[in-house]
């Protein structure tokens, strides 16, 4: 089929790394390995951070709109309209009515709904979210929490499941030589829930000072002295090794020996995967998307929100245990490379699109 792409938070050309950039440019190759031409459509991108600044964008929204269906008055149209990601911040303003125009059928991926958000100053915003879910072919989300709000906010909608994944290609080739005392993260800094994650870790890393620990932190951002500052009390052993491209990031992680990341706020985490994929236990949070990506007891330690004492005895358990942390980091690397590759994704992605497109799911 001939696919037309669009990411309206951020599209996958957007130059600043992220877990959503990935995830867009993830399905765009899980979507080409099924077979499918694959054209991102627009890079318009809505994310608006007030409905004051929503409110602003139409006029533009409006001319994005003509020209998408002048395109396609002349040039050979989608069969089939994916949209990754809307939410009330980003809505789509496109794809629902560009398919009812040429009869196409709409999809979308990760769509999430918050009813709270109506008395915030959204409702417009998440009206166009709610008609957009709701007209859709089907609706593929990546965790059983995201399913469950969509399935209580319009039980007409239809599903589907896509669980999260990442390219394993570079992990496949990979020979881990875990340092079992290098505790690892990969993360962006900024503002918000990774300032928060990063700050818990902080605490709990000082409540085991006295353990044999070093961490290796990958990642760069706006609030980069600002985490800096909250592991300034660690004189030599915190290692700020910067932003790094895919083959460094997988590198570095097979000489690891305990991933840690908190995930407050996480909506799945495509790092968790990355890091079992090079056989590193996970110790993070049972919070919002996390056991969607980290098999609880199997692959990683998941600890109660906002617990700091338990989070830091889950990494003290880990670094005090070799046997269970090479099990762990043996079963997160299975459990990676076997269940959560691009491969195996694509071919479920293309059964989702095959089965919805045209008449709905049967």
């Amino acid at each position: 089929m001939r696919v037309a792409f669009y990411a309206p938070m951020k599209s996958p050309n957007h130059p600043v790394p992220s877990g959503d950039r990935l995830m867009a440019r993830l399905l765009i190759r899980a979507l080409e390995l099924g077979g499918h031409e694959v054209d991102v459509v627009s890079e318009f991108r809505t994310h608006a951070s007030t409905p004051q600044a929503a409110a602003a964008l139409e006029p533009a929204i409006g001319a994005e709109l003509e020209r998408l269906r002048l395109i396609w008055k002349s040039a050979p149209r989608p069969e089939l309209w994916f949209c990754y990601h809307p939410y009330y911040k980003s809505p789509d303003p496109f794809g629902p009515a560009i398919s009812a125009e040429f009869a196409i059928p709409y999809v979308t991926a990760e769509a999430s709904y918050a009813a709270k958000r109506d008395r915030t100053g959204w409702a417009a915003a998440q009206k166009r979210v709610g008609e957009a879910i709701t007209q859709a072919a089907v609706n593929i989300g990546f965790t059983e929490r995201d399913q469950a709000g969509l399935a209580a906010a319009f039980p007409q909608a239809r599903l589907a499941r896509l669980k999260p994944f990442i390219d394993t290609a570079l992990f496949e080739k990979l020979s881990p030589a875990p340092d079992p005392c290098r505790l690892m993260t990969v993360a962006m800094m900024r503002a918000g829930d990774k300032m928060n994650s990063y700050a818990m870790l902080a605490k709990a890393l000082r409540l085991i000072e006295d353990r044999p620990w070093t961490l290796s932190v990958i990642g760069d951002g706006p609030m980069r002295q600002e985490v800096e500052a909250l592991f300034a009390g660690f004189p030599g052993r915190v290692e700020w090794l910067g932003e790094r491209n895919a083959v460094e990031i997988a590198e570095l992680l097979g000489h690891g020996g305990i991933y840690v990341w908190p995930g407050c706020g996480e909506a799945y985490g495509l790092a968790y995967l990355e890091a079992q994929a090079a056989g590193l236990p996970v110790v993070a949070q049972a919070t919002a998307g996390v056991p969607a990506v980290v098999e609880a007891g199997v692959t990683g330690l998941l600890t109660p929100e906002g617990d700091v004492a338990a989070y830091a005895r889950a990494i003290a358990t880990l670094l005090g245990d070799g046997q269970k942390r090479d099990a762990m980091g043996q079963a997160a690397r299975c459990f990676v490379l076997e269940e959560r590759s691009l491969a195996r994704a694509a071919r479920v992605l293309d059964g989702i699109l095959r089965r919805s497109a045209g008449t709905g799911v049967r």
